[in-house]
């Protein structure tokens, strides 16, 4: 089977090992958000595995029911969810699910959330609006989450502008990244380990211990 090409933009992964068999305990987080945000983009960036997408070229009667407006170039679509793996040790192992985006198939949300140690929120900031509905179904579900503001080369805005048009409460940790890189996603994630840690103490002091994340190697050539 050929290599698999980078997607534009995206940092080159070196192939890594098959799963350690010591491996026995598994943490699951989820990436959500509106449609075109950079889901995919962010699950192929940080995973140390080939990711397993469920892309489908987009079509003309896709139109009429997906909403294309500030992602006209976009060409595929995801239909089911995104898949990766970073190992964090010998025994633990992070999978990040990516949610599909449109909402005729936000009916999968709700099963995707079974299980899950937290979630990213994934947002474009000149669509906000495409987030609230990831944002809402996190509360109901009372699931931690972080908002991630994916650099799209848009205006810019201040945090307090962002937190107030997603109507955000202090405690939820807003970033800003760029999903293509494996750098950029990695921050996203650890800052999202960092807020589960705190959430978890319930308001004694944050450990001083680094995140798993921040300790995972680079991939080896």
């Amino acid at each position: 089977m050929p290599a698999a090409v980078p997607a534009a933009g995206a940092e080159p992964r070196q192939p890594r090992p098959a799963l350690r068999s010591t491996a026995d305990n598994g943490l699951k987080i989820v990436i959500v958000g509106g449609f075109g945000v950079g889901k995919t983009t962010m699950v192929r960036s940080v995973s140390e595995i080939r990711p397993l997408n469920t892309e489908e070229t987009m079509t003309k009667a896709g139109e009429a029911v997906d909403d294309t407006d500030g992602v006209a170039a976009k060409s595929a679509t995801t239909v089911a969810f995104d898949f990766g793996r970073i190992t964090l040790d010998a025994h633990n192992v992070l999978y990040l699910f990516g949610a599909p985006g449109q909402e005729r198939f936000w009916f999968l949300w709700d099963r995707l959330f079974s299980g899950t140690l937290g979630a990213v929120v994934l947002v474009d900031t000149r669509r906000l609006a495409d987030s609230w509905y990831a944002i809402d179904r996190l509360e109901h579900h009372g699931t931690p989450f972080v908002v991630a503001c994916n650099d799209f080369g848009g205006p810019e805005h201040t945090q307090e502008q962002i937190r107030e048009a997603l109507d955000l409460p202090a405690a939820v940790p807003l970033v800003f990244c760029d999903a293509r890189s494996r750098e950029s996603s990695k921050h996203v994630l650890i800052s999202l380990v960092q807020h589960l840690q705190q959430t978890a103490l319930s308001g004694s002091r944050p450990s001083s211990r680094p995140s798993p994340l921040s300790q995972t190697p680079e991939p080896t050539p």
